[in-house]
């Protein structure tokens, strides 16, 4: 069992992919409204050596000496990765000792403005920025980042980065109705994404509920009508959550054993991470799943999100 690597995870759009967590729960740069992972616990713009590298390379030593090769390595996890100061070393380490293997960095994007962050996700071969907003309301609002973080430092490290970079971005834009889905957010979007250039646009909306209460995702027809609005030729609309069963790399073990701990009491993520011993990250891909198929639900009580059984 690894402290900072986490699955391989059934991931949509990355196969069967190894996590790599480079903060602790929960230390980002945002405070986003819809976030699975739970509120932010530290939220700032310092970067700092968050987990140590020589940790965080003994396990990935570890794991290359006894375990299939995944799909990709994933820079993921319960907070920002871009905060860890030697985010740049850990890639190269990967790719000395395993280069034919894909490095996949998942980031708000927020630290782009930093030319530092920016030159040491260079030998990444994908990165997977988030877009959520392109007005300062909007951002303030979605969003909620760190003091000293502006809507526009925001967007000028992004496009500064797509010119830089020499990978494959994949940009998603995760909407919430209420929030971004107005007609003048969608079209400020399109601006930012027609300046990025990324290869692909992925429209992503809520699974499950995020940190305040009354959120909702949004339906099929409100994701074709943004893709309609967006109106690019590289928009793509997410799969739904069910169809992470027919990854190879979806555990049925871990399903059960979900289902199995929920069934003699409701849980929270934190309670389901402690009880398993699984990264939750992981777990809030099958508890997305479980959901979908209307084997849980999810509660708001004082202490957070509970999921209990269903029937």
């Amino acid at each position: 069992m690894y402290e900072f690597l986490f699955g391989p995870v059934p991931s949509r759009r990355l196969g069967m992919s190894l996590g790599v967590d480079l903060v602790p729960r929960k230390v980002c740069s945002l405070d986003c409204v819809y976030c699975e992972v739970g509120a932010t616990t530290k939220l700032t713009l310092e970067r700092q050596e968050y987990v140590p590298y020589a940790k965080i390379t003994a396990e990935l030593t570890d794991y290359f000496e006894n375990s299939p090769k995944p799909d990709y390595i994933t820079f993921s996890g319960y907070g920002e990765p871009t905060l860890n100061s030697r985010i740049g070393d850990v890639i190269e380490f990967i790719k000395n000792i395993e280069p034919n293997i894909p490095v996949a960095v998942l980031t708000n994007g927020t630290l782009l403005f930093d030319q530092q962050v920016r030159a040491e996700l260079k030998a990444a071969d994908l990165v997977l920025p988030s877009l959520d907003a392109a007005t300062a309301e909007v951002f303030q609002k979605l969003n909620r980042p760190s003091d000293g973080l502006t809507v526009e430092r925001f967007l000028d490290g992004l496009i500064r980065f797509s010119r830089e970079f020499s990978g494959t971005i994949w940009l998603e834009v995760f909407i919430l109705p209420g929030y971004n889905d107005s007609v003048e957010e969608i079209n400020a979007l399109r601006n930012v994404i027609q300046k990025v250039k990324p290869d692909a646009v992925q429209i992503n909306t809520l699974d499950r509920p995020g940190t305040i209460r009354d959120l909702r995702g949004a339906t099929k027809a409100e994701l074709r009508r943004v893709e309609a609005l967006l109106n690019l030729d590289n928009v793509q609309i997410i799969s739904a959550a069910p169809q992470r069963k027919n990854i190879q790399s979806y555990r049925t073990d871990a399903e059960t054993a979900i289902l199995e701990t929920i069934s003699r009491r409701p849980c929270t993520l934190v309670d389901l991470t402690q009880i398993l011993g699984l990264h939750g990250n992981e777990i809030n891909k099958y508890l997305d799943v479980l959901e979908a198929d209307n084997k849980i639900k999810a509660v708001h009580q004082e202490r957070g999100i509970f999921y209990q059984q269903v029937g």
